[in-house]
């Protein structure tokens, strides 16, 4: 893999930045795209306040994504979030890990997602891989995970699956219809955090 990040080309052994765990994110966020995934929006809000304590634990954390770093650059600043996000753009390094598809794949209807061949609504797929990079160097794929298999990332759902209503998503159109960026939710819950940050009990 080669990569593009702020300080130029990176291959992958360059980003575990000298730990010998790395997880990698795949955002959905291809070249030419307005703005990243809703979803893994939602999932990337969780990342921040993991990168410290994964990292005294011998585990980098990072994200990337098919589209332009600076596409991703503008997005992540909008989003407020610090954590080491990546472009692929022009490797196949996300097609390797099978969340990028081609115009052909999306026209016959035959990638390969989630372990099994089918539809996808998208040319972009969710998922999450990890790598070891061992005393020699060598590195080593040891897991990826796709689809709703990625939830154990999700902090929010934790909660929501503590209440009595729970997820509360089985009337929406899919899963994740009520997901929305963080800063396009409307109301209230908009200016939950910055509201209740002064108030005692």
């Amino acid at each position: 893999m080669c990569s593009m990040g702020r300080m130029g080309r990176r291959r992958l052994p360059i980003l575990f930045g000298g730990r010998s765990q790395l997880i990698v994110y795949h955002f959905m966020f291809g070249p030419g795209w307005e703005e990243g995934c809703p979803s893994c929006s939602f999932l990337s809000d969780h990342l921040d306040g993991a990168l410290v304590h994964l990292a005294n634990r011998d585990v980098t954390l990072l994200a990337v994504s098919r589209a332009t770093l600076p596409e991703i650059e503008a997005f992540k600043r909008r989003m407020g979030w610090r954590f080491k996000w990546v472009s692929s753009n022009g490797n196949d390094f996300n097609r390797d890990y099978h969340v990028s598809f081609t115009k052909d794949e999306m026209a016959q209807g035959t990638m390969y997602y989630n372990y099994a061949v089918g539809p996808f609504p998208s040319e972009e797929g969710p998922g999450a891989s990890v790598f070891y990079k061992d005393e020699s160097g060598e590195i080593f794929h040891t897991y990826s995970a796709y689809a709703r298999g990625l939830d154990i990332l999700v902090g929010t759902y934790n909660y929501l699956d503590l209440v009595p209503k729970g997820r509360d998503e089985d009337g929406l159109d899919f899963t994740m219809a009520w997901v929305r960026h963080h800063d396009k939710y409307e109301g209230a819950s908009a200016k939950e955090a910055e509201c209740c940050a002064g108030e005692r009990v």
